[in-house]
């Protein structure tokens, strides 16, 4: 997401965007209605410590209320065993959320894209020092970036999600079906923002492009190799890709507020309008594009947060820290510095000790975290009221301040950052 936004799309470009300025955005406000855990009396009952648990749900309590939010679902464990899998809220208006319910998963998927992409490293397929233009030499300024460039967004490939022609278009018809083509029509002709490796820029362009890299390498489309790879690997029996705006039973629905401008609705007037089958085919490759569970989000920040399924070698270069210090902001672009609070690997944000992916767009934020060194993984999905957005339409990741709080009940010596 863009730190300096054009201004017909300025909502637009804050909610849709997946990652960097989405934590230093600001917060907002309350929620009402609970309900229960799905889960059964047995799993209850071996939760690591009740206490910590519940301290965990007056905070999530405490926090929607703060925050506006209309549902939250969490969970959280320590070595694979549940401390806590709750959900608080409304789905729908008298349709209490459940931890059972599927919701897109946004930049997660850019994880299982990173470890497909690194499990063709470990298998002598690819290596990230090739050029883009040795699998796709048609492709404007192949020959210039190299695929770990890709990988780590630092190729310099402008942004489609923030250029002012797609997010015009993409929010004058949310529902829109989008082709890889025409999305990358809208910037591949373009300059690159910066020269290759020379600074660090969030572009969702990185991968589409990275998707396409892979098809190619591989002769798969993308839906049925990451499946084959990755997700059935890793037993992720509820994470589904779809090219279409569907999402299994039962769902946990969005509203949102950021075409407010575009629709010329007045800042003061209340206002959300249901979010929750906007088609999420302009995010990244098809067959990428994802649903999931909260307990899929678990099974995911252990699996990806420990390199379950790479090398020794690639794992490292997936949560590398080397970034942290490069980068500078930069005009028309989603660049910064790495920190502390924020860096960049392989498809995954470090935040202190802390690995994560945190997804906002189309009404819905999102997380999954893991401390590698305490084995604790925490999972959030939340959905907003109409408090939580700001008379622009833009609106935080709760979801990834909740994160930060609960990191702090359960790793008090490994805290994750809290915004500078």
């Amino acid at each position: 997401m863009s730190v300096t936004l054009q201004p017909m799309s300025a909502n637009r470009s804050l909610a849709i965007a997946l990652t960097f300025a989405l934590l230093a955005a600001g917060a907002a406000c309350s929620s009402t209605s609970n309900t229960t855990s799905g889960a059964t009396p047995s799993e209850a009952a071996a939760a690591a410590d009740p206490a910590q648990a519940a301290e965990i749900m007056t905070l999530v309590e405490s926090e929607m209320a703060a925050r506006h939010l209309r549902s939250v679902i969490v969970k959280v464990s320590v070595d694979g065993e549940e401390v806590v899998r709750e959900a608080r809220g409304d789905s729908m208006t008298g349709v209490p959320a459940t931890p059972e319910m599927s919701f897109r998963n946004g930049a997660v998927a850019i994880s299982y894209v990173a470890t497909l992409l690194l499990t063709l490293v470990d298998a002598g397929k690819v290596s990230l020092d090739d050029k883009v233009s040795t699998y796709l030499p048609e492709l404007n300024h192949a020959g210039e970036v190299t695929v770990g460039q890709l990988a780590r967004m630092t190729s310099g490939y402008p942004d489609h999600v923030t250029d002012p022609a797609f997010v015009a278009a993409n929010s004058a018809d949310p529902f829109r079906l989008w082709t890889v083509d025409e999305i990358l029509a809208y910037v591949i002709d373009k300059p690159l923002s910066f020269e290759p490796g020379s600074n660090w820029g969030y572009a969702h362009t990185n991968y589409l492009i990275l998707g396409l890299v892979i098809e190619k390498i591989t002769g798969r489309p993308m839906a049925e190799v990451m499946q084959a790879e990755v997700l059935d690997p890793l037993g992720l029996d509820h994470t589904v890709a779809s090219q279409t705006a569907a999402i299994p039973e039962p769902v946990l629905h969005s509203f949102s507020s950021e075409r407010r401008a575009d629709l010329g609705i007045a800042p003061d007037a209340p206002f959300t309008e249901e979010s929750t089958f906007w088609n999420p085919s302009w995010s990244i490759t098809q067959g990428a594009v994802q649903t999931s569970t909260i307990d899929d989000f678990d099974r995911s920040a252990i699996a990806i947060g420990t390199g379950e399924l790479l090398s020794p070698e690639s794992y490292e270069a997936m949560i590398s820290t080397d970034l942290r210090g490069f980068g500078h902001v930069q005009e028309g672009c989603s660049c910064g510095p790495m920190s502390e609070f924020y860096s960049y690997g392989i498809g995954l944000v470090t935040s202190g000790d802390w690995v994560l992916q945190n997804p906002l767009f189309s009404g819905y934020a999102s997380l999954m975290a893991y401390l590698p060194e305490q084995k604790v993984a925490i999972s959030v999905a939340v959905t907003f009221e109409p408090g939580a957005f700001g008379a622009d339409g833009a609106y935080a990741n709760s979801a990834d301040a909740i994160f930060r709080e609960i990191g702090a009940i359960m790793a008090p010596d490994a805290a994750p950052p809290t915004r500078p």
